[in-house]
């Protein structure tokens, strides 16, 4: 059964496990299979959809995409669902295309909302500090957003975590409370630990973290070696084959041991892992299929990890 946790300092409630359409809701995707995902992770109760305008392959067709699915089968249930999108990134060519301005963020804003057929989003994020744009700026464009209705609330992807705490401090100088920071987050990538914890709690943010199985690596697809149909071997892969080394495919051996004690596999260890921090609203599940989004969502409820385990945990992957 789905849970829920508050967002925050806020009355908004995310489901522990969001959909993220990153990867396999492009225009390279079969889209009756990315129709079922996102029906059937609905019909389970992930009621939040995480996009960004330049989410593919080629970028936007995402968005496109969900606004399909959502025309064909979710219209009815558009009071129910939490839809975020972001920008931030580089979207189209040219010096309007990128960055943290006024011009592109509203620019691409409306973009998004076209695409996806919506009249607002319930979450748009700033997807990235631009240290080329004022801060004032990014944040003043973040206000008026919601102040015209275009979102319900904002967040911030990825920001240093002084920086996220001056944006933080100036939205709600202007009575605008930032909702949510998202960031990548697992047993391997830990930096928000030692920096953004203290500005989250103190300026009441909910966290997401993205990547919770890092790119596949927290699961049992590499552990005896890389598979012929490996998402390693595309262009432009985040995922490369240089990481899955003989060390690492020793060390996820010994994490799927201790997966397996907990009658768990690997993946949904990670991202019970990550769920069981207390600062965590939600993680974004990527997944190729309702199966594999079952499997995820079957870690929901296992968050209670002894504390031989953790130091078991961190042991293996060389934190102490």
């Amino acid at each position: 059964m789905m849970e829920y946790r508050f967002c925050g300092r806020s009355g908004l409630q995310l489901p522990v496990i969001s959909l993220g359409l990153w990867h396999n809701f492009g225009a390279d995707a079969d889209f009756n299979k990315a129709e079922e995902i996102v029906l059937h992770a609905f019909e389970k109760g992930v009621t939040h959809f995480d996009l960004a305008n330049n989410y593919g392959p080629p970028p936007g067709s995402a968005e496109l995409n969900f606004g399909r699915i959502m025309s064909r089968g979710l219209a009815s249930h558009r009071d129910e669902i939490i839809v975020s999108s972001k920008a931030g990134h580089l979207m189209w060519d040219g010096p309007y295309g990128d960055g943290g301005s006024r011009k592109y963020m509203m620019a691409s804003l409306n973009q998004s909302l076209r695409r996806t057929g919506l009249e607002y989003f319930d979450i748009f994020y700033s997807h990235r500090y631009c240290p080329e744009t004022p801060l004032e700026e990014t944040v003043q464009t973040l206000i008026d957003i919601v102040k015209q209705g275009k979102a319900l609330y904002v967040g911030l992807s990825k920001y240093p975590a002084d920086i996220a705490r001056r944006a933080c401090e100036m939205m709600e100088a202007q009575h605008v409370h930032c909702l949510i920071y998202q960031d990548r987050y697992n047993m391997l990538s830990r930096k928000p630990e030692a920096n953004h914890i203290e500005m989250l709690e103190d300026c009441g943010l909910g966290f997401i973290a993205f990547s919770p199985l890092a790119q596949g690596l927290l699961t049992n697809r590499y552990l005896n070696g890389i598979p012929a149909d490996s998402r390693v071997h595309r262009a432009g892969a985040f995922l490369h084959e240089s990481d899955i080394t003989e060390e690492w495919i020793g060390k996820a051996k010994l994490l799927n041991r201790i997966a397996a004690d907990r009658g768990q596999s690997l993946a949904q260890m990670a991202l019970s892992w990550v769920l069981a921090k207390r600062y965590v609203t939600s993680v974004i599940a990527g997944v190729s299929s309702v199966a594999q989004l079952d499997d995820n969502l079957s870690a929901i409820g296992k968050s209670d990890f002894s504390d031989s385990e953790i130091l078991e945990i961190d042991r293996i992957i060389g934190m102490v």
